[in-house]
């Protein structure tokens, strides 16, 4: 078990005497009697800091030893987050220490980072345990799980992005990261149900993207640790592997439904639109969405077999007679408009499955979510990670929070093994 950042609220916490516990490690006990008398002498925010600084160091100091272990365990329970906000210096000690990561934060930062076993995108928009949050001062890290056996990491572009299914490790899961608006991407978007093997192995990811203030002024970056390579096109994935014991599974929160409005159809895939057929009547579509009034702020969305998937709207030009969306629409599949949300937090915590109770092992949030619902300082429950440019969960998805769930089987078999008769 690793230590949780400096940035987690437990340490300020405990050094403020708001979270108490029974230590096993001796040193721990005999500092935090001597904290806890420094905050209540001077509880300003400088001493609470600094005091909680120690705190934390103390663990990380002594992580090896069993009794820190234990004590880890009894602060943060069996199950702890795999993901929080770090800085720069502690990101590079996980690195050193060879730990395998997914990081998503700020490009100057993750340029500043050495080689390992890591990727990473551009991102400055999280979700964290206090909050919603935007920030270029720390980087958000997922940690993959110790049983993980092995990785490897490739870089793809459009041309050899069809073969990240069979890449894939016969059991475990992978981990990919595009730029946003990238070649790359919109190659994924448009074809990546027809890649050979699709669904063989669990994939999620998200796309890189950069603060709002910044767009069209700086592009969406992709990391590959081992070299370090920064890539403005290209796709970088994390083959993992897992024990036989294991198993992964990705799955996504869709908070939207089909309103009871009009079908709507598109002559030809594509993340622009002209023309679209309205109850088989072609139209133009910008001139529909506009004539209707339609809340762009709802996708589109389409019924997969009682999978709903969005099509997001970027924007509507009734001049150029075109609507561009964040995810492309296919011909063939019938589309309509979503429902009104009345409460984005009630629709988002009634959809939550059943094992989302634990933390997953990694997850990610639409911004168009963070935007239309103010996420900014609000919690979604146990869920924390990046906020992206669009989520991937087998293939392209948007405006919605997808995860990555890794499950022992042996844990499975007791519980069905040791279920009383009826």
């Amino acid at each position: 078990m690793n230590v949780p950042p400096i940035s987690h609220p437990t340490w300020t916490r405990m050094v403020t005497g708001k979270a108490s516990y029974s230590f096993e490690f001796l040193a721990t006990k005999f500092l935090l009697g001597y904290l806890l008398l420094q905050v209540n002498r001077d509880p300003s925010p400088q001493t609470v800091n600094r005091c909680a600084q120690e705190l934390h160091d103390i663990f990380a100091r002594n992580l090896d030893l069993p009794s820190v272990q234990r004590d880890l365990k009894l602060i943060f329970g069996q199950d702890p987050v795999k993901g929080y906000m770090y800085d720069v210096i502690e990101v590079k000690a996980k690195i050193a220490r060879g730990e395998k990561l997914l990081l998503a934060g700020d490009e100057n930062l993750l340029k500043a980072l050495p080689a390992g076993d890591w990727i990473g995108g551009s991102i400055p928009y999280f979700m964290t345990e206090e909050g919603g949050v935007s920030t270029r001062q720390k980087i958000y890290v997922t940690e993959l799980p110790e049983t993980v056996s092995n990785v490897s990491i490739k870089v793809y572009d459009a041309k050899t992005l069809a073969s990240i299914y069979t890449d894939a490790a016969q059991n475990g899961f992978s981990l990919i990261v595009m730029p946003c608006l990238s070649k790359t991407h919109f190659e994924f978007a448009l074809r990546a149900p027809q890649y050979k093997d699709f669904g063989h192995s669990p994939l999620i990811g998200w796309i890189a993207g950069v603060h709002l203030d910044d767009l069209e002024k700086v592009s969406p970056k992709v990391f590959n640790g081992q070299t370090p390579e920064m890539l403005e096109d290209g796709a970088v994935v994390m083959h993992a592997s897992l024990p036989s014991s294991q198993v992964a599974e990705v799955g996504y929160v869709n908070i939207f439904e089909q309103g009871n409005g009009d079908a709507i159809t598109f002559p030809q895939d594509g993340f622009s639109v002209r023309d679209a057929y309205i109850n088989g009547v072609k139209t133009n579509f910008a001139e529909y969405v506009t004539r209707q009034k339609l809340d762009t702020r709802l996708p589109l969305v389409a019924d997969y077999f009682g999978a709903m998937v969005n099509v997001s709207f970027q924007s509507v030009d009734v001049g150029k007679q075109e609507v561009r969306l964040y995810a492309p629409v296919f011909a063939g599949i019938t589309y309509k408009h979503a429902s009104p949300i009345e409460n984005y937090f009630q629709q988002f915590t009634a959809r939550l499955p059943s094992q989302l109770s634990r933390h997953p092992a990694f997850s990610c949030n639409c911004i168009l979510n963070y935007l239309y619902s103010g996420l900014e300082g609000k919690r979604t429950g146990h869920i924390t990670g990046p906020t992206t440019f669009g989520e991937v969960v087998y293939q392209m998805l948007n405006q919605t929070m997808a995860y990555l769930t890794i499950t022992d089987l042996n844990d499975m078999r007791s519980v069905t093994v040791n279920r009383p008769l009826l």
